[in-house]
């Protein structure tokens, strides 16, 4: 018994000694780009035997299987591989470079010139809604939100995007693709209009500020696209009440959520402020307005989805200035005005494929009338009159190659009808401009990407065509570093008020050279952009008419011969993880910009570009107390101003300098009291708001008078704004999402 359980011992040695001399080592490298990659999944198909890489891309590991085998390599961010082997009784070593997994996740974006607030760019958003509500001094307008990013100046005395060194004509604005016209409501000299469209309407933006996508013209400096909200999570009505604003809404959506529909209507009167606060402007009669939209949104059973929106709205005005002139004591200027809008866009997958249309149409009229008062006898008024019909139609294709690359094509017709009465002048404008237009994204890997494109144009009024190339490219550095650069050129029609005679006159136009640098790490990003702009074949203009109370004369367009260029750099950086519970960010704008165009005798600093912009905002949310505190603080240097005037048929400017500094401190304060009830079906919000907290007087420029020896600057209606209001929401509560995005 002994024996036998000596021998089986010895049995039993040799046989492990015979499997351990049969295990064959397979090593190797798995490399992306002459990198090694750590953590690979190396396995032998069929089998419990593998491994994973280290740090530096090397693996080990013993196998006793023979014959013909499939060794696997697998990583998250890489094309599965394999490798047939043929093991027998030598040990293997191979080498394995494995693919890129594209993804749309990992992929660089391009984001020279642009910033992004939307679902899909959750890491650079950016003046979301609730951002742009919760900024003070922004008055819950997208475009006042928009000064308090870089590149964007504050021209208080008109309205518009003023973007690097362009006029605010120069920038255009799209609702779902469709380009919006008169998104400003109708104003006098002197005074900015407002934003016409709920803030609330759109789910997210696109801000452009330079070498935008060949799917958006006529714009010569900027382009801002806003996307319209879908189908709201749950049927609700809203209330607003404020000493200046009365209004009320509902949206309603069916149980399947498959359709909604809704309407709002408000009403607005500044009227009750004037009597309260010292303002500088003597409204005769008070800004007040009325307004209504309606909307639907469908989801088709072939998952297309079509949605509607329409709007109408109304301004009123009356300003009373003390007069320049010797004539006579006041000036006096009426405005009377009405716009509607409506939109209508379907997308459609088909596929790979991708369908978008849209189509919208506006009215929009500007009644202005120009008095003179001496004594109390008001002399007979000169009425200004403009009339503006717009259509407009897109349609773009877009087809996915892969994940992160995609093709798309398209056209577009824009149609303009005019008609302005002045004095002695009757002009009647119209234009049609095609559009066709190319595109694609190309995704080489998640490291680098291009976009490349082409725009061309033909407008019926200029009988001219044009063709725009542009092109962006996307490299990331580091993992949470990218830089982007961007080229284009971008073309535009001169201004419709500017043409009043048979001139032969062309496209104006800017070529954008845009270098950016970006990183996001964990609730901090921070963006550095440096650009040039230069501008060729700008309008030149003469004097024709001159209009008491009115800050320009009547100007028409001789030429093309205006050229200009911007260039500048611009640095923003926004911290939402340093400091609990608080979110804040910090811009500055470098510009260097200088033309020769409209009525300027030479090359000129612009006199709505600043030469140093700063702007501060800092929110603080107090879960426990339901209460949130904002702050902003926004800085200017003093803009040039000019006082032009036609000598014997020459410009000349008579007196110029700079204006003053602009600065402005701005709080806001909001609480919420449904914050903590559970199931809560109500939402409601209580806002204070309080603009140039510390009344600084500000100047936005000078009029001077016929003889050039006296002047009145030019001043926000009311140095100081106080705003309450209370807002509340029924059947949805919209609490939670307000604290996480105050959080």
């Amino acid at each position: 018994m002994k024996t036998f359980s000596l021998r089986l011992l010895l049995l039993s040695f040799t046989f492990i000694f015979i499997s351990a001399s049969s295990q064959i080592k397979i090593s190797g490298k798995v490399s992306y780009k002459n990198r090694g990659i750590p953590q690979v999944n190396i396995t032998l198909k069929g089998t419990y035997d593998g491994t994973t890489s280290d740090s530096e891309g090397n693996f080990s590991f013993e196998t006793s299987e023979k014959g013909n085998h499939i060794l696997q390599f697998s990583h998250p961010k890489y094309i599965d591989t394999e490798k047939s082997l043929i093991i027998e009784n030598k040990n293997i070593e191979l080498s394995v470079d494995m693919k890129e997994q594209i993804s749309e996740i990992d992929a660089v974006v391009i984001t020279a010139g642009s910033i992004e607030a939307s679902d899909r760019n959750r890491a650079t958003a950016l003046l979301s809604p609730l951002d742009i509500y919760t900024t003070a001094g922004a008055d819950g307008q997208i475009s006042s939100a928009l000064n308090y990013l870089p590149g964007v100046q504050k021209v208080g005395e008109t309205e518009g995007l003023f973007i690097r060194g362009g006029t605010g004509s120069e920038a255009k604005i799209f609702m779902d693709g469709n380009l919006i016209n008169n998104y400003f409501s109708n104003s006098v000299p002197g005074i900015a209009g407002r934003d016409r469209f709920n803030t609330s309407l759109f789910k997210g933006n696109i801000f452009s500020s330079g070498g935008y996508s060949a799917l958006y013209g006529q714009a010569l400096s900027g382009a801002l696209m806003l996307e319209s909200v879908d189908l709201p999570d749950q049927s609700s009505y809203d209330f607003g009440v404020a000493p200046i604003l009365l209004n009320a809404s509902f949206q309603r959506v069916n149980d399947e959520k498959t359709h909604s529909y809704g309407a709002s209507a408000g009403y607005s009167n500044l009227k009750l402020m004037q009597e309260v606060f010292n303002f500088n402007t003597n409204f005769h009669e008070p800004p007040s307005g009325f307004n209504g939209d309606a909307n639907f949104r469908i989801k088709t059973k072939s998952g297309g989805f079509l949605k509607y929106y329409g709007m109408f709205s109304t301004d009123v005005m009356g300003v009373k200035m003390p007069s320049l002139e010797p004539d006579y004591e006041h000036s006096l200027i009426n405005l009377k005005g009405k716009n509607t809008f409506h939109t209508l866009s379907y997308r459609q997958k088909f596929g790979r494929y991708l369908l978008n249309l849209g189509t919208s149409y506006t009215f929009n009229r500007s009644d202005l009338r120009f008095a003179t008062e001496n004594q109390s006898v008001k002399s007979d008024e000169t009425r200004v009159l403009n009339d503006g019909n717009y259509l407009n139609f897109k349609a773009v294709l877009e087809r996915k190659i892969n994940r992160i690359s995609a093709v798309r094509g398209g056209f577009e017709l824009n149609h303009a009808q005019e008609e302005l009465s002045v004095q002695d002048i009757n002009k009647n404008y119209s234009d049609l401009i095609s559009s066709a237009f190319v595109e694609t994204d190309l995704g080489f890997s998640n490291r680098f990407s291009a976009k490349i494109g082409a725009r061309g144009e033909y407008s019926s009024f200029l009988r001219a065509a044009n063709f725009a190339p542009r092109a962006a490219l996307a490299y990331r550095l580091a993992k949470d570093w990218t830089t982007s650069l961007a080229y284009g050129i971008f073309y535009q029609n001169p201004e419709s008020r500017y043409v009043n005679s048979p001139a032969k006159l062309g496209f104006q136009q800017s070529q954008h050279y845009i270098f950016q640098l970006q990183g996001n790490v964990e609730g901090r990003s921070l963006r550095f952009e440096a650009f040039y702009k230069n501008y060729d074949d700008l309008i030149k203009v003469q004097n024709v008419a001159n209009i008491p109370g009115q800050y320009q004369p009547v100007q028409t367009a001789v030429n093309n011969n205006g050229n200009g260029f911007a260039k500048g750099v611009e640095f923003f950086f926004r911290d939402k993880k340093t400091f609990e519970n608080i979110d804040y960010w910090v811009s500055y704008s470098f510009l260097d910009s200088k033309r020769d165009f409209l009525n300027y005798p030479m090359t000129l600093k612009p006199s709505f570009a600043s030469e140093h912009t700063v702007a501060v905002v800092a929110k603080r949310f107090f879960p426990k107390l339901k209460f949130g505190t904002n702050l902003s603080f926004n800085y200017a240097k003093g803009r040039p101003y000019y006082d032009i005037v036609s000598n014997k048929g020459e410009n000349i400017i008579r007196n110029e300098g700079s204006l003053k500094d602009f600065s402005s401190l701005n709080l806001s304060f909001n609480y919420l009291p449904n914050l903590g009830k559970k199931d809560a079906k109500a939402f409601t919000i209580f806002v204070l708001s309080v603009s140039n907290v510390l009344g600084r007087n500000n100047v936005y420029g000078y009029n001077f008078s016929s003889s050039g020896n006296f002047r009145s600057a030019v001043v926000p209606p009311v140095n100081t704004f106080v705003f309450v209001g209370m807002f509340i929401s029924f059947g949805v509560d919209k609490t939670q999402d307000a604290v996480n995005n105050n959080l």
